[in-house]
């Protein structure tokens, strides 16, 4: 992504470029039946009926034997449950990653997997919650020292912030490093200076999240694990698209959003879609990126509700600048503090994230 911020709490790495957004880097049911019993009540049936024949046909009250299947019908019920079994097989080896794989990653670097990562350091928040996820906890040698999800993280080595601890990831011999846009291409290459193979993800929508999830899941052999999560993640964004189809344009609000004191998110990154995927529309949508509040521009806008960072963001702090006491969202005490990790972490908990937006912009109106 291009915003120099995974989440207040959270992204960060060891970039040594001046950020203002630094801060934010470092702190942020039933089954069908078988088909080979469908072959079983095939044979009965057909028995059923040719008894009953036999009785009408005679006249008489003695039992008759029943007529042995003939050889395709038997044939076809030994079949039919060789047949369901081959069937699975099948859809589980199109589940199971061929190696060696090679992919390219944000760096445009083409990283070539032997086989599955037998032991993983992740170097963002984000991607730890993604390998935790997918299952993958015993593999995970070494994460972030901001690394805080699920609690599992808490206890694993720590490698590093904002300044990174090249000694203990060398040191912990992941056969993979995965790092995300907080951690800037020249420290990758600096990683890969001292042999450590590096896969960067750099997401900028929600579909990217999504497809990033998936790769994950490619490169750890885990890609039914990731299937269930990204499936979770579309039917949530779907719940909320639904929802927000349903609000009459009239009835459409201006959101403005605030994640680190002074600062604003636009168009072409996630956040900004937080907002549009919510049916509302972005204070900011005339910016790109990240940028410094223009509070003139804010006042013109005259937002009608107002998202601000949990964690960081002083609501006080806005309502006493000069010239937004009149702004409808002030007004109308429509200031809502949002769960920084969900929102600002490219991870499986962004589509949470959007249905917590969703909410703090149209209370109620998702069922």
């Amino acid at each position: 992504m291009k915003t120099g911020l995974e989440e207040n709490s959270n992204e960060f790495a060891g970039q040594e470029k001046a950020d203002p957004m630094q801060n934010e880097r470092l702190n942020s049911g039933k089954r069908p039946a078988p088909a080979h019993r469908f072959g079983r009540m095939l044979l009965t049936g057909t028995a059923a009926l040719l008894l009953a024949l036999s009785l009408a046909a005679c006249g008489q009250s003695q039992s008759v034997a029943a007529p042995e299947p003939t050889e395709t019908e038997t044939q076809t019920a030994e079949q039919a449950p060789a047949e369901a079994a081959d069937t699975t097989e099948a859809v589980e080896a199109a589940s199971q990653t061929v190696y060696p794989l090679t992919l390219t990653d944000a760096t445009g670097t083409e990283v070539t997997f032997d086989a599955a990562p037998a032991k993983i350091v992740s170097l963002a928040p984000s991607e730890t919650e993604t390998l935790f996820a997918l299952g993958l906890d015993e593999q995970i040698v070494g994460v972030s020292d901001n690394d805080d999800y699920p609690d599992a993280a808490k206890s694993k080595p720590k490698m590093g912030g904002f300044e990174l601890n090249t000694e203990a990831i060398v040191a912990a011999q992941p056969d993979i490093v995965f790092v995300a846009d907080v951690t800037d291409d020249a420290t990758v290459e600096s990683l890969r200076g001292l042999g450590l193979s590096v896969f960067k993800f750099n997401p900028d929508t929600l579909e990217d999240v999504i497809n990033d999830i998936a790769t994950y899941g490619e490169i750890t052999d885990r890609q039914a694990e990731a299937k269930d999560v990204t499936d979770k993640m579309r039917a949530d964004m779907e719940k909320v698209r639904t929802a927000a189809a349903s609000i009459d344009e009239a009835d459409r609000k201006t959101v403005y959003l605030e994640f680190s004191p002074g600062w604003t998110v636009g168009k072409g990154e996630f956040m900004d879609e937080l907002i549009s995927a919510s049916g509302a529309i972005n204070a900011a949508e005339a910016t790109t990126g990240w940028s410094e509040v223009d509070a003139e521009a804010v006042i013109q806008a005259d937002p009608d509700v107002i998202l601000y960072s949990q964690l960081s963001v002083d609501p006080k702090t806005i309502k006493d600048r000069s010239g937004w006491a009149a702004i409808a969202a002030v007004e109308n005490d429509q200031l809502f503090a949002i769960d920084d990790n969900l929102v600002s972490r490219p991870g499986p908990r962004l589509s949470e994230g959007l249905i917590e937006v969703f909410n703090a912009i149209y209370p109620d109106a998702l069922q």
